[in-house]
């Protein structure tokens, strides 16, 4: 029987966890956006879960607006959302190589990177959502 390099639930066990998984469950939160917005756009029909459905898209997809959603045809959207997927994964990788540089890394350390990286994404997606209010006008409450 093969002798494992190192011990199971160890620090290099961890590491080798986070580098590993880390760029996967980097989809599950803009996953979980993307669903709220399917729903909150699909089932509803009020100004507030509208905006929500947009926001939460957004969230989930930062690349819509580069092909203008919503005020653009559903043509471009899958587009995005495979451009904002690898994004995502790249994001993961990121998160898992920052949060592995010390030797006890743990979830935690991963997800506040994470956290992190994904904040200013998210902060980055505020920004044509801002233009869209002041530029085009109209009320999004």
């Amino acid at each position: 029987m093969a002798r494992s390099r190192y011990v199971i639930e160890g620090p290099r066990w961890f590491r080798t966890e986070i580098r590993h998984k880390g760029p996967l469950y980097a989809l599950v939160p803009p996953m979980v956006f993307g669903i709220i917005a399917l729903g909150c756009i699909n089932l509803f029909e009020s100004q507030l879960t509208g905006v929500l459905g947009l926001v939460s898209a957004y969230f989930a997809a930062p690349a819509l607006p580069m092909v203008g959603a919503p005020f653009s045809g559903t043509g471009r959207h899958p587009l995005a959302i495979g451009i904002s997927a690898v994004l995502w994964v790249l994001v993961g990788v990121i998160a898992s190589r920052l949060s592995t540089r010390h030797p006890m890394a743990t979830w935690g350390d991963y997800w506040r990177t994470y956290a992190w990286l994904a904040a200013g994404i998210w902060l980055g997606t505020m920004v044509p959502m801002a233009v869209a209010r002041f530029a085009i006008g109209g009320d999004l409450f």
